[in-house]
């Protein structure tokens, strides 16, 4: 079993900066990419952002250029650098990890994050 804590949502400014943490513990052995999902009321929950343990990384066009994700594999944890905030990034933003295995890919996205309100606004 993963357990996946996230700390560091609040509410912001748009244009100001905030940073999401993640820290994975358990079966950590079992991970290879950590992600960040989001879902803002009345919409689809969306892919935000992933990194595997070898440090590739994928974005969403909404927030390329925007966006960072990282991990220090060594504290098992990942985070996501979130600048230039918008009132579109309102969402709950939720951790992810996969069930894959350090430096293997799979399907087995089943490890939640209890979920991280960020709120953009003036």
């Amino acid at each position: 079993q993963v357990q996946l804590v996230e700390s560091g949502g609040g509410l912001v400014q748009p244009g100001r900066s905030l940073t999401l943490s993640c820290v994975a513990s358990g079966s950590v052995l079992s991970i290879n990419a950590m992600g960040w999902y989001r879902q803002a009321p009345g919409k689809e929950r969306e892919l935000v952002a992933t990194i595997t343990y070898g440090a590739s990384t994928f974005y969403a066009d909404s927030v390329k250029g925007r966006f960072t994700i990282s991990r220090d594999n060594a504290k098992n944890t990942v985070y996501l650098q979130m600048n230039s905030l918008k009132p579109e990034d309102t969402a709950v933003y939720y951790c992810n990890a996969d069930n894959c295995g350090r430096g293997y890919y799979c399907n087995e996205n089943i490890y939640w994050g209890q979920g991280s309100q960020v709120t953009v606004s003036s």
